[in-house]
């Protein structure tokens, strides 16, 4: 792969460089959002744990400020909408678009299930706690949430953006409806099963959104980015301090109604005013990005933002077990004392950035790896000949997507229990594994076609 100098030196004069700062920053504030919001505690010879917010009412607010996951969304949006009009515009096959997409999001969390399976067998033989192996893992994992809806949210993307070029902003402010129609179902009628919809219909309408930004249809100027953000923060406010939303963005265990599983109307009315932000923070964005040395910071970054992502809690956990089985570094203090926790916290961050620096520097160049399409007689010898048909391969990929995310969210609702020797449950994670098989052999069909992502860019 190219030097950070190389890629930043080539960079295309067109390019929004605002929308990658803006996927870094988020998830570097997811990162530490979660780092920071996790007490650990030891119980019956094991390491426990619970949420901050469950007894530091007062930081429900700065939810505001950390939950960005929004973010994320519309910069996906923006960057999907790019990649796959380019690739269109070259007459190249939508499926090929999905394989490369599938390849930044797959490759890496299949990188992470099989090495948490193989820890959780070498824990279990070596002695240790079943139900300890099966919460650690599930902490690892939580992470594949928000990577199981965003894969379903960038299969979609081609059907989306036929429908953004026919009609709009109507598409999002149709999601938007449906988003409400599920609240009112939880709130009005305790209907909770009709609300599991928002997952999809909430985070397609915020990708929309970055459709609109990319091809012009929502415009980069003042009178625009001004309304959205002050109408989105005053709409987000009536609805949780007049309305029946909870004031917190992020979950609070055991509470009954929350803003994020699934996502709300008042999560939508936040992202809206993180949109109209975004929009407002562009020009400048776009002004110190075109200096060298913060371009490069951010590619860095970008580079390996799912793996970042994806083993934040991993490192977490690493740091959490090592610490109560050795007594080397001291447990944070119980968040009622608030300044001593804060204080405690502010070590604990550093060895955590030491430790997800060592997973991202070994695992990290599995995301970097470019992509490999089959060429005209480069078919791996594993490759059936009959995959380079359109049809069948169309197909197969349909269904690799399809077992990855049935085996993802397998794994995502499986919780902290004992789940057998791999840690995880053996048939989701099976199921995951052939998905992932599945769209390795349509990506390695011979095309014919070329095999640059046409956008170039580093994100997923």
């Amino acid at each position: 792969m190219p030097g950070l100098r190389e890629l930043a030196e080539r960079t295309p004069p067109r390019r929004e460089r605002h929308v990658d700062l803006l996927r870094a920053v988020a998830i570097v504030i997811v990162v530490l959002g979660h780092w920071m919001v996790i007490v650990v505690t030891g119980a019956n010879g094991g390491v426990d744990g619970f949420s901050a917010l469950e007894v530091l009412s007062w930081g429900r607010p700065i939810t505001w400020l950390v939950q960005v996951m929004p973010v994320f969304f519309i910069v996906g949006g923006f960057a999907n909408a790019a990649s796959l009009a380019s690739h269109t515009r070259a007459g190249k096959a939508v499926d090929d678009w999905l394989l490369d997409r599938s390849a930044r999001l797959v490759r890496p969390t299949t990188a992470l299930l099989v090495t948490l399976a193989a820890a959780a067998l070498i824990a279990r033989t070596a002695g240790v706690d079943p139900a300890q192996v099966g919460r650690a893992v599930w902490l690892a994992s939580i992470p594949l949430w928000f990577l199981l809806v965003y894969l379903v949210v960038v299969f979609l993307t081609p059907l989306m953006h036929r429908l953004h070029r026919r009609a709009g902003l109507v598409v999002p402010l149709v999601l938007v409806v449906l988003v409400a129609a599920g609240d009112v179902a939880r709130l009005a009628f305790d209907a909770a099963a009709l609300q599991l919809g928002n997952y999809l219909f909430a985070w397609l309408a915020v990708h929309q959104t970055g459709f609109a930004w990319q091809d012009g249809t929502l415009p980069v100027r003042p009178g625009v980015a001004v309304p959205l953000f002050t109408g989105g923060a005053a709409a987000a406010v009536l609805l949780t301090v007049a309305g029946p939303y909870p004031v917190s963005m992020v979950d609070v265990p055991g509470t009954s109604f929350r803003n994020l599983s699934p996502p709300t109307l008042a999560l939508l009315a936040l992202a809206t005013a993180q949109l109209g932000l975004a929009l407002l923070l562009r020009d400048a964005g776009e002004r110190r990005l075109r200096r060298l040395g913060p371009w490069m910071a951010v590619i860095a970054v970008n580079t390996v933002i799912m793996t970042v992502l994806l083993w934040h809690m991993s490192a977490f956990v690493v740091v959490a077990v090592t610490v109560y089985a050795t007594g080397l570094f001291p447990l944070p203090r119980p968040p009622g004392a608030t300044e001593a926790w804060l204080l405690w916290k502010l070590p604990w961050l550093a060895v955590l950035s030491v430790v997800l620096g060592a997973f991202v520097a070994v695992f990290g160049r599995i995301e970097r790896r470019g992509p490999r399409r089959g060429a005209a007689g480069s078919r791996s010898r594993w490759t059936p000949r009959a995959l380079g048909r359109p049809r069948l391969r169309a197909t197969v990929t349909t269904l690799g997507y399809a077992a990855a995310v049935l085996g993802l969210l397998g794994v995502a609702v499986a919780g902290p229990a004992d789940h057998g020797p791999l840690g995880l449950p053996a048939a989701a994670l099976a199921v995951f594994l052939a998905g992932a098989a599945l769209l390795r052999a349509a990506r390695a069909a011979p095309t014919g076609r070329g095999v640059a992502d046409p956008d170039g860019r580093t994100g997923p």
